[in-house]
């Protein structure tokens, strides 16, 4: 029955089946349920769109109600700048001001409903904004920088002075005159080591001497750091040396300008507080000591600068947030407790206010005699501004002071954005104040529940807040520090909690109390409780450095940096659920870097002096310098992590292959010190060359090849070009002097001439065609300020318009 009854219940569902196409009615009505579930679902979405939409807006104007949109504007202004400094041609006033007027005055007419639009206008505004400051700073600086290397006769005045931990003594010049030759187009200033022992020359005074200038340097790598960059914004054109003892020029005068008057005075006096510190410690410990007050670190040996950055613990050689803020609070609480010493005092005038004026004062004559590095100047404004808040009884420690601190800069020099300096200084700041501001909102516990654990809060508050600070500040600097040094100290937390309590109690205190005390001449004591905090610090510092426990990120891509970079920021400065918008840049910048990390190395490197060429294989790198620059060379390995480095093989007058002169050439390929190959020419040689090394025939030629077997040659003697023309595949020759042209299409061939307008460069394999080879520049152009210097004739004295051609 039951089965029958399934039947027939099977049989009535198939008759069911019907073709609305033969149903009229059916049809109508099924269109008509299609469309009713159409318009349920679009009002359904547009509900969801609507609640997210407010719910966003309710998010936006909860931030604007914390004022984090001020926030938001240096670093909107910060973006602009590092987008005008990053493109390869100049775009001047004419072509930013149209934009900047669109967006400015379209945020200024949204209003009423419109009102919530504004942001999205704004933001674009700011940008452009931040890329009129940089054309501006760029037009005021407008700095000479030397076109090539020179030796001259140079007159100058005296600006600046600093000796390092050797002795010698280097110079900020103002250059007023060169003879034989007279250079057509001289910088205004230079810096130039004396390496002869001499009177050290007074700051104002006359200098003269024979001198050989170079240019700053450019990138050692694509990407990497332009030096001559830096010194544009700076105001210094060259670098370089004094051939002998510097001397004072017989027809030199005295007359100085007020403005230079200052200036000396104020390194005069620098120097004197500089020295009675380095006098009353002594050794790297007074000359660390001195970098502490006066920023003067050229008198602290190598190991120990080294040792300290292996450790984590170069951030302390800076004059930064945390000295001064430990120097100003010192200060403050001092001076509060001493007035509030005083019987009646505190009850009738603010000792609070008059502490805080104190400190104010006692900041900005630190500043004057720390030298006003960026990090420092960062640091005066911030506590400046804390300050001011307390003579007003307003917040001191706010992210708004922070944005305003970050903003004066940015008006002032758009270019100090591009520096580590600067990156790194707020970012640590930013977190640490944000940090701060979380823990205080969202504390849990009651009164009752503090009061209760008192004992134990008094013993884990301090621990918990050096841990805290330590973990949050280098956290928050890790991605500058990889980006601008391409390493990172493994045990960098362990030292500075380490070291923390000591720099907090022992070592900046001291100092404070020292340069009080100095214009009575009490300040040995003091000095002395420094000293041995700073022996302390560096104990612990050589202990962690023991670890080796560094990480060689290697380079950093721009677009994870960027990311990892504004989504650290977007979460430092929201407040609410869009703070998750910052933790997803950062995890896609964070694949984005891992990313970076597979991609694969270039196969051949070269200098932009074209002194210096490297093989890529593996980990390693085989160069033609048994000794390579270590200025250059250590950026090479941090860059592109490389571990091993292979010394040319020696290629003997009589036809024999020898190993190197160091050591690690016994391990490069190629090596064969018992075979004989016959002499002559350099072709035997490049058909013994294994790939990944080179064998070399000193002051005439390397011969290697690549790991794609590219046969590469580096001449020095001009008959190799002649010879080597046509036969391998890439030539480098450093002279800047005519050579003969090489006809062969098959030979990529790179000068001193084209070396100078390109910079340096890398070589990868293409990945279409691996046996051609893709040649990426470190200059897209040489149009920008602080690079067309790389296109001066002097023999013409002009500016080439053509672009390189290899």
């Amino acid at each position: 029955m039951r089965d029958a009854e399934r039947g027939a219940w099977s049989l009535s569902a198939a008759d069911f089946v019907v073709d609305t196409r033969e149903n009229p009615q059916i049809k109508a009505h099924s269109g008509s349920v299609v469309k009713a579930d159409r318009r349920s679902y679009a009002g359904r979405l547009r509900s969801r769109t609507a609640a997210v939409a407010g719910s966003l807006r309710a998010m936006l104007r909860e931030e604007d109600d914390f004022g984090h949109g001020f926030v938001l504007v240096p670093v909107l202004l910060a973006l602009g700048a590092l987008i005008w400094f990053s493109l390869p041609e100049n775009v001047g006033l004419a072509k930013l001001a149209p934009p900047l007027c669109v967006f400015g005055i379209s945020a200024l007419l949204c209003r009423g409903k419109l009102r919530a639009w504004r942001p999205l206008l704004l933001a674009p505004a700011i940008v452009v904004a931040g890329m009129l400051l940089a054309v501006i700073e760029t037009r005021r600086v407008d700095t000479v920088i030397l076109d090539g290397p020179v030796t001259t006769n140079l007159r100058g005045t005296v600006l600046s002075r600093e000796p390092d931990d050797k002795g010698r003594w280097r110079y900020l010049v103002e250059i007023v005159g060169t003879s034989e030759p007279t250079l057509r187009r001289p910088p205004g200033q230079a810096t130039l080591v004396a390496r002869s022992r001499h009177e050290p020359f007074a700051i104002g005074s006359a200098i003269e001497g024979k001198v050989r200038l170079s240019p700053p340097s450019g990138p050692a790598l694509p990407g990497l750091n332009d030096f001559a960059f830096d010194a544009y914004f700076k105001g210094v054109g060259a670098v370089g040396f004094f051939y002998g003892a510097p001397h004072r020029p017989s027809d030199a005068n005295g007359d100085l300008s007020f403005s230079l008057q200052m200036i000396a005075r104020l390194s005069a006096l620098r120097e004197t507080v500089g020295n009675r510190i380095r006098a009353a410690i002594g050794g790297d410990t007074g000359a660390i000591a001195a970098a502490l007050v006066t920023g003067e670190e050229r008198a602290i040996s190598r190991e120990i600068v080294e040792t300290l950055r292996a450790a984590g613990l170069s951030h302390v050689l800076a004059i930064s947030g945390l000295n001064m803020v430990l120097a100003a609070g010192t200060f403050l609480v001092g001076a509060r407790t001493l007035l509030s010493l005083v019987p009646g005092l505190a009850a009738k005038r603010p000792i609070k206010k008059y502490a805080a004026a104190g400190a104010l004062t006692m900041v900005f004559f630190y500043i004057l005699i720390s030298g006003g590095a960026v990090s420092a100047l960062r640091s005066w404004i911030m506590i400046s501004i804390m300050l001011v808040a307390v003579l007003f009884d307003r917040v001191s420690i706010s992210l708004r002071n922070v944005a305003l601190a970050a903003l004066i800069i940015i008006v002032w020099s758009p270019s100090a954005v591009a520096g580590p300096g600067f990156q790194m200084s707020f970012a640590a700041t930013l977190a640490l104040v944000a940090g701060y501001a979380r823990w205080r909102d969202h504390r849990l516990r009651s009164a009752e529940e503090r009061r209760s654990r008192l004992n134990l809060g008094q013993v884990s508050g301090p621990v918990v807040a050096t841990v805290a600070t330590s973990l949050i500040g280098g956290l928050a600097t890790a991605v500058y520090a990889a980006a601008h040094f391409q390493r990172l100290p493994a045990y960098g937390l362990l030292a500075n909690v380490l070291t923390t309590p000591l720099i907090g109690i022992l070592i900046m205190p001291f100092g404070l109390f020292a340069m009080l005390l100095m214009p009575f001449g009490l300040e040995y004591y003091p000095l002395m409780v420094m000293g041995q905090g700073l022996d302390w610090m560096l104990t612990v510092a050589r202990y962690v450095a023991t670890l080796d426990g560094e990480w060689v990120t290697g380079r950093i891509g721009a677009a994870g940096f960027f990311l990892l970079a504004f989504g650290g920021v977007l979460l430092c400065v929201l407040r609410t659920r869009l703070a998750f918008a910052g933790a997803a840049l950062i995890l896609v910048g964070g694949l984005s870097v891992a990313l970076d990390r597979q991609a694969e190395r270039p196969s051949i490197t070269i200098s932009e002096d074209g002194q210096l060429v490297g093989l890529i294989a593996e980990d390693a790198i085989a160069t033609n310098k048994a000794r390579p620059p270590a200025f250059i060379f250590s950026q090479w390995q941090r860059a592109l992590a490389l571990e091993s480095h292979l010394a040319p093989v020696e290629a003997s007058a009589e036809g024999r292959v020898r190993e190197g002169v160091d050591r690690s050439a016994r391990s490069a390929p190629g090596a064969q010190p018992a075979n004989r190959i016959a002499s002559g020419n350099a072709m035997p040689y490049l058909a013994a060359a294994k790939p990944g090394a080179f064998i070399c025939r000193k002051g005439e030629w390397c011969v290697g090849r690549s790991r794609q077997g590219w046969a590469v040659a580096v001449i020095e003697a001009p008959d190799a070009f002649a010879e080597l023309c046509g036969r391998v595949d890439l030539m480098v020759a450093a002279t800047r002097r005519a050579l003969p042209v090489c006809s062969s299409g098959k030979t990529l061939v790179f000068t001193g001439r084209t070396l100078r307008q390109t910079g340096a460069i890398e070589i990868y394999a293409d990945a279409a065609q691996p046996a051609r080879m893709r040649v990426m520049t470190s200059f897209l152009s040489t149009q920008r300020p602080w690079q067309q210097h790389r296109r001066y004739d002097w023999r013409s004295d002009s500016f080439s318009s053509e672009p390189p051609a290899f």
